[in-house]
């Protein structure tokens, strides 16, 4: 009779080392504890009572000992014991972000936005033309142009002519320079899911990824709750959920102040948020309504939205969130800007930020 035997279950890793293993985690951890060092190795050591992923010749003492050797933690006062990140660190979340959302990604020297112009551009394509007067002569296709001077002009007597030079045709690339806008206000962690991680995962990939594929474009981050202000791409691993409403209309000012220092030609903003705006700005106190559209709050950001129309700016809006009212103030965004609208959940949104950035596609999503 046939059947299957069974055996004890080995799992793969893929030949790395228990450091390589916990060092894994350890980052994955980080982004769940914002950075805080103390409680991502608490949290380890449960997983290792739990599921004993060390043994007696490497324990979890040994890998403490490594992240400071190999230079991943360091102290912030000597002699006191308590540990923060390093650069290293940050990078590494980065770069682990990166892989694991958009897959890993050789660097490249020049930006990569291809437009539907063609000419003395960035990247040849597999098209010949003719040679016309200002073609530059790093463009011109020579096995094509000799094959040509043979057949119009024969063996005997070689010569090349104007007439016989053919040339690649080029692709434009674009420089881009996109704002990604995070809410960060507390319902980015109510009712017991946890969409800032997700979304802060995002933006260090999306950092990642424009540092590496796409030197010459621009990414600014921006996190917006009561006010908004700027964050650095290294400050992403530490960023929290605070006891803040939503202030959008205070984010689309402060994107649109940084747009319009860029000098480039191609502009757009990126929002994650998961719920309605909530809260205005006049002079030094708050307007805030938490319980329902409020017209004058919804009218503001409405008004937004049709400047960055004016101006040019598509606004693309990650929702991770489901409610029917939600959306339909999404789709009114959506319609004043001429934008795009992802209705996403948490495990996607990668994926609808990548595609949307690198296809840069006239669409909206629904």
């Amino acid at each position: 009779m046939l059947g299957y035997r069974f055996g004890e279950f080995v799992p793969n890793n893929d030949g790395k080392s228990k450091f390589e293993q916990l060092l894994n985690m350890f980052m994955q951890l980080l982004v769940y504890t914002s950075g805080d060092v103390a409680e991502a190795l608490q949290w380890l050591n449960q997983l290792d009572q739990q599921y004993g992923l060390t043994d007696d010749e490497y324990g979890m003492g040994d890998f403490q000992r490594e992240l400071r050797e190999k230079g991943y933690i360091e102290e912030e006062q000597p002699n006191t014991g308590i540990f923060q990140l390093t650069a290293k660190s940050e990078q590494s979340i980065r770069r682990r972000s990166l892989e694991e959302i958009f897959g890993k990604l050789k660097k490249s020297k020049t930006g990569n936005h291809q437009t539907l112009f063609s000419g003395a551009g960035d990247e040849q394509t597999t098209d010949r033309r003719d040679f016309q007067f200002g073609d530059s002569l790093d463009q011109i296709a020579m096995t094509d142009s000799l094959r040509n001077a043979q057949i119009n002009h024969g063996l005997g007597e070689f010569k090349l002519t104007e007439d016989d030079l053919e040339v690649v045709e080029n692709e434009y690339k674009t420089q881009t320079s996109t704002v990604l806008m995070i809410d960060i206000s507390h319902s980015m962690i109510l009712y017991g899911e946890d969409r800032i991680t997700p979304a802060k995962k995002v933006a260090m990939a999306l950092g990642e990824l424009i540092t590496t594929k796409y030197p010459k474009d621009t990414l600014d981050i921006l996190v917006f709750g009561n006010d908004a202000w700027q964050v650095e791409l290294k400050d992403l691993p530490y960023l929290q959920v605070g006891p803040y409403h939503t202030n959008t209309v205070a984010g689309m000012e402060l994107a649109m102040d940084i747009l319009r220092r860029r000098k480039t030609q191609n502009k757009q903003i990126f929002m994650i948020t998961d719920g309605k705006p909530t809260c205005l700005k006049e002079g030094a106190k708050y307007y805030k309504n938490s319980f329902g559209l409020d017209r004058k709050i919804i009218n503001k950001t409405l008004n937004l939205a049709s400047q960055c129309r004016r101006l040019n700016i598509p606004v693309t809006t990650f929702m991770v969130a489901t409610d029917p009212y939600l959306q339909q103030f999404v789709r009114e965004f959506t319609k004043a800007n001429n934008g795009k609208a992802f209705y996403s959940s948490l495990q996607g949104l990668g994926n609808y930020v990548f595609e949307d950035y690198v296809r840069n596609r006239r669409k909206t999503v629904r």
